[in-house]
């Protein structure tokens, strides 16, 4: 269980936060609350379970510090929704549609001789907030990552984190994950888990060895793009840090960041900014469309298999695994597919001789589908790969001068992360805080487009 300094941290970060924006812009404020909280406090069990509300933890006490202080100093301009109607559908459908599956669940799931209990008024109360905590890093960096000095400072800061978090990972990767028992006095997960290729995989403060790697790579990914666009006063410093921080993503021995880095890097570094953003587009298309493919079938599971198993045999019995579950939670979720089967592990499949869960839910998009339905799933994803295709319209038509070239990397790490949430359940206030970033900047291009046009000349399509 956790001890008393994890309590603490936790109860005395909404002060950190009121200090951080007494202190820095606005902008830096927001960044280091939520990236400083992600990294450095303690993962749930860690938390404060308040009755009637959802427990307040590391990913939610910063970002409601935050939206605190902005209301606070700069109340005057507090308008947390988007400018587009179709981003604030979206918005809505995320928070309120929990609503309409509470109340289609309120009856109990039998198997055999156990149950599961059903939804009740106070389970849609506790969905609602829930859902409005979970999207805030998204509104605070609308409203204060929008500018292209906002997403210097944020790449510069993916950066800086990543420097930061190199040495308790190397001291993990010699000495096993043992930072959070120490200092917390707990363990956050499945020690079997962080024993890859003869070694052990660091996790200091984070959930899981998977998310340590994929912050890692985002910190790679930063560094590349700041050195590509020019962004950084000292090139060679930065093409150290980069160096540096792949040696250390080597030693942390994830399989998927290692893919992910062997295909950023080089198109970062060698691609166009142009073919980046119409990668970036391809795969935030290909993640949002998965679900609606693997149900028809045209997922072509063998071959993938296949591919896995002539790298590690191990890794394609892990993959293999995690497509029997998700072909039997998508079964499950097909019984009622709008707005899915709730909480309580109601999307589950459990065995009815004696009670136990069968089913496993690995990749974020099959949560969704099986607890909130496809309704759920398109409001989620929809909100993250949304800026993604703006910036592509606002950009395709523009000289490579007229918008900031750091929203293009950003954008190829956004769409790499919901990508990875086809596989692992990797949304984090960082993947919020990439989307929110990118959709106020696409407003801000879309309103400037007028201008542009009317100075260039060109012919644009309607935007939705």
């Amino acid at each position: 269980m956790p001890n008393a300094l994890a309590t603490l941290v936790l109860a005395v970060w909404p002060l950190v936060t009121v200090i951080l924006f007494k202190k820095l812009p606005p902008g830096r404020a927001v960044i280091a609350s939520l990236l400083l909280g992600y990294l450095f406090l303690p993962e749930p069990p860690a938390q404060f379970d308040f009755p009637l509300i959802p427990p307040l933890t590391k990913h939610t006490i910063p970002a409601l510090s935050a939206l605190v202080m902005w209301y606070v100093l700069y109340s005057r301009d507090f308008n947390p929704l988007p400018r587009s109607p179709f981003t604030v559908g979206l918005l809505l459908v995320f928070v309120f549609s929990p609503v309409a599956t509470a109340v289609l669940n309120t009856d109990p799931v039998f198997w055999g001789e156990f149950d599961l209990q059903g939804m009740s008024v106070r389970d849609a109360i506790a969905f609602v907030i829930q859902q409005a905590l979970l999207v805030l890093p998204f509104l605070l960096a609308r409203r204060f990552l929008a500018r292209a000095e906002d997403q210097r400072d944020l790449m510069v800061a993916f950066m800086i984190g990543g420097l930061l978090y190199s040495v308790p990972m190397l001291i993990e990767v010699r000495l096993s994950p043992q930072l959070n028992l120490w200092i917390y006095g707990y363990f956050q997960h499945d020690f079997a888990q962080t024993i890859r290729f003869g070694g052990f995989r660091p996790m200091v403060f984070l959930y899981h060895g998977i998310w340590a790697a994929f912050y890692l790579l985002m910190a790679i990914v930063a560094a590349c793009a700041l050195w590509k666009t020019g962004a950084f006063k000292y090139s060679w410093k930065i093409v150290a840090i980069a160096l540096y921080l792949t040696g250390v993503l080597v030693l942390a021995k994830s399989l998927g960041a290692w893919l992910f880095a062997a295909v950023l890097i080089p198109v970062i570094l060698t691609f166009g900014m142009r073919w980046q953003m119409r990668l970036a587009v391809c795969i935030a298309a290909f993640a949002v469309t998965y679900p609606a493919l693997k149900s028809a079938g045209f997922v072509p599971e063998a071959q993938i298999l296949e591919f896995a198993e002539s790298i590690d045999p191990d890794r394609a019995a892990s993959l293999d695994f995690r497509f029997t579950n998700e072909n039997q939670l998508l079964e499950r979720a097909q019984a009622r597919p709008m707005f899915g089967w709730g909480n309580y592990d109601r999307n589950q499949i459990m065995n009815p001789a004696n009670g136990e869960i069968e089913t496993i839910t690995d990749g974020r998009w099959i949560i969704l589908i099986g607890q909130l339905g496809w309704l759920g799933f398109i409001a989620e994803f929809g909100l993250l790969v949304t800026p993604i295709f703006f910036l592509w319209r606002e950009t395709r038509y523009r000289d490579q001068g007229d918008y900031s070239l750091l929203i293009v990397p950003i954008s190829l790490l956004l769409a790499v992360n919901v990508f990875d949430m086809l596989i692992n359940a990797t949304l984090t206030p960082l993947t919020w805080l990439m989307a929110g970033a990118l959709t106020g900047y696409a407003e801000s291009l879309r309103d400037s487009r007028g201008a542009y046009q009317s100075s260039h000349r060109l012919a644009w399509r309607p935007v939705l």
